[in-house]
């Protein structure tokens, strides 16, 4: 075990759009660290959002950052066994862990989407998750429904 806990690197505004939230997801998104290809499906993705966003006004990463905070979960299930039994007790989940886990989840379901490029992939889970639709935003329901249908076990919390 570590005796201290390992210090959280500075990561490197993106070059676009200078924000280190987008560099922290494409680190997410990225594959075999190949950066560049990432960025690349990133920008694409972009593109197409902006090509087709309804409101005039919004620029692509705007509309971005309102999927992420559409997806992002507040409470989660955390598995904890007391006496014998094993029991989904609900917490409430850190800042940097939420924008994580809204990261991977946008991330999984563009995966499993059928349209032909990954950036277009992308592209059409960030438009649904931005009008809060699409599976990003569904898992996020769920986890919030299991949370719920847990509150009374969470006097088990630690």
């Amino acid at each position: 075990m570590r005796k201290t806990r390992a210090k959280k690197r500075p990561l490197l505004p993106d070059p676009k759009f200078n924000d280190q939230l987008v560099t922290r997801f494409v680190n997410n998104l990225m594959y075999d660290g190949k950066k560049s290809v990432a960025f690349k499906i990133f920008y694409d993705a972009m593109e197409i959002v902006d090509s087709r966003k309804e409101d005039a006004e919004k620029s692509s990463v705007d509309i971005w950052k309102e999927a992420l905070s559409n997806v992002m979960p507040h409470v989660e299930v955390r598995s904890r066994r007391v006496g014998g039994a094993t029991f989904q007790i609900p917490n409430e989940i850190r800042p940097d862990r939420k924008i994580a886990t809204a990261m991977k989840w946008l991330i999984k379901y563009s995966r499993n989407r059928n349209e032909k490029s990954m950036a277009q992939r992308l592209a059409g889970e960030i438009i649904a998750a931005a009008k809060e639709e699409g599976s990003a935003v569904k898992k996020r329901q769920d986890t919030h429904k299991m949370a719920e249908a847990n509150k009374a076990f969470s006097h088990f919390r630690f």
